[in-house]
């Protein structure tokens, strides 16, 4: 038991098994090579395109959606990203940051899903002080932090649609109104 916490494989007991030696070995030489393939896979996803939020694989589709955020990362259009939750929508949104020129400014995420009703104003447009009861001070809305990078609004699905209709009037009219 010593020798495994210093760095021992296993161990064999006296008298010495051959079947249980080369059981061993075995063991050893798999572990070595599974060892070697980690590091080249972790290579490869290092020099992956898109760092540690890289869309790692090689299928059609994959290129696909490579070859959509190429074309659109360079442009200032606003993009809807659809899909099913764990889709990677996140990913493409933060690639599409990462190869445009809003690379170095914030990149602003908000789950709207996991916003109550009654704040989601406030958390995306900000509030005046005073606009209720808890607002002591001036706060800036997700909108004014993301200004200049890329602001994703996750689940904005399960937004009331007053809320969705007000997100929509900011991104048509390119301004937003704090609460109060």
């Amino acid at each position: 038991v010593d020798a495994l916490k210093k760095g021992a494989f296993d161990f064999i007991q006296k008298p010495p098994d051959l079947n249980r030696i080369l059981t061993s070995v075995r063991n050893a030489l798999d572990r070595g090579d599974l060892v070697k393939e980690t590091q080249v896979l972790r290579q490869k996803v290092q020099k992956t395109k898109g760092g540690k939020h890289a869309m790692i694989g090689e299928s059609k589709a994959l290129e696909q959606i490579r070859d959509m955020i190429a074309k659109v990362a360079p442009s200032d259009a606003r993009v809807l990203v659809t899909g099913g939750n764990g889709s990677g929508k996140e990913l493409v949104a933060r690639a599409i940051h990462e190869q445009s020129a809003r690379k170095d400014q914030p990149f602003i995420e908000v789950n709207c899903a996991a916003i109550p009703g009654e704040l989601i104003e406030s958390e995306l447009f900000g509030h005046m002080k005073g606009a209720f009861t808890s607002a002591i001070k001036d706060r800036k809305g997700k909108f004014e932090l993301a200004d200049g990078g890329t602001l994703f609004l996750d689940e904005i699905g399960d937004m009331s649609l007053a809320a969705q209709a007000k997100v929509l009037r900011a991104l048509q009219e390119n301004r937003i109104t704090r609460v109060g």
